[in-house]
């Protein structure tokens, strides 16, 4: 699957990955008072703004992002309709030619770890048929519980032709309560490096390994040593636009290739019609307005790359 994430990357000319997370007050109002009409104010009737809001996202950004990223806890929150909505936006996406990431931040062990990959990266066996529940083409894994997580996602990737990307050092304050702690005379994130290069060995194909990581731009310092601990592993990079980030912190996470890297934006772009310096558009042009942002983004990347 990272085969496929590197020739959309290199089709669009952008290491971009837009994060599907909405919530109702992201949504135009003229969207969910349609909604609302039709199923009422139900979870029903959210999920069916949610959908209207990403179909709009997702057409005009299709073939200018070569990723989405949907949260699945975006979704969950609105029950059994907000998870029919998740499946629906992973299939349109797919349909549409994108690569898709289901932010879905499992780890557990043994059957239960299983059954999480076999529910979003693989097949699930009913009788005689073997059926795909939600589809995903990546999904995000943490790995707190060690191997014992990880290893049913690892199997189901070599089966499937999937990938996996591995909490390293993630974006958020608080992440170096545990992350920063010193254990041998390293930070426990570059242990984890470590284990996730280990982890990728038998899943590489060609320069790039079906295993790879996620490391918050908000810690730019961090990502020339994870560079270097994971040479192979593509990694994912959250916190770009709403939380601070910006196309010079992302340098030393990619490869002297231009490759190795793809930078997530959800607010940034889904929400863009909201923001300043998107006033020509109307909430009805929230779709443009999240496309503008992506060729924003894509811009502020590509010149701190040099490849302007």
């Amino acid at each position: 699957m990272i085969e496929k994430l590197i020739a959309n990357i290199e089709k669009t000319k952008a290491p971009i990955v837009v994060g599907l997370d909405p919530m109702l007050s992201y949504i135009p109002e003229y969207i969910t008072e349609k909604a609302f009409e039709e199923y009422g104010e139900t979870l029903e009737g959210a999920a069916e703004a949610v959908w209207q809001y990403n179909k709009g996202i997702i057409d005009e950004i299709y073939d200018v992002a070569p990723a989405v990223k949907p949260q699945i806890a975006m979704y969950e929150q609105f029950g059994i309709p907000g998870l029919k909505v998740f499946e629906k936006t992973v299939a349109y996406c797919k349909e549409k030619g994108m690569v898709v990431i289901g932010d879905i931040k499992r780890g557990d062990i043994g059957s239960t770890s299983a059954a999480y990959a076999n529910a979003h990266i693989g097949k699930i066996h009913v009788g005689s048929k073997s059926i795909v529940p939600f589809g995903e083409d990546i999904v995000t894994v943490n790995p707190y519980l060690g191997s014992d997580g990880v290893n049913p996602f690892l199997k189901v990737c070599k089966e499937e032709n999937k990938g996996v990307f591995i909490l390293v050092k993630t974006s958020n304050p608080s992440s170096g309560e545990f992350q920063d702690r010193i254990i041998d005379g390293r930070p426990l994130y570059e242990w984890v490096a470590e284990k996730v290069n280990e982890w990728g060995q038998d899943l590489c194909k060609g320069d790039y390994c079906e295993v790879g990581a996620v490391a918050g731009a908000t810690y730019p310092e961090v990502g020339k040593t994870l560079r270097k601990l994971m040479p192979k592993s593509y990694i994912l990079v959250p916190g770009y636009g709403a939380q601070g980030g910006k196309g010079k912190d992302l340098v030393h996470f990619f490869n002297p290739d231009g490759l190795g890297a793809i930078v997530n934006s959800s607010r940034g772009i889904i929400t863009a019609y909201k923001q300043a310096g998107y006033e020509e558009f109307s909430d009805k042009d929230f779709g443009a307005a999240a496309r503008k942002a992506v060729k924003v983004m894509q811009e502020d990347i590509a010149g701190a790359l040099g490849w302007l």
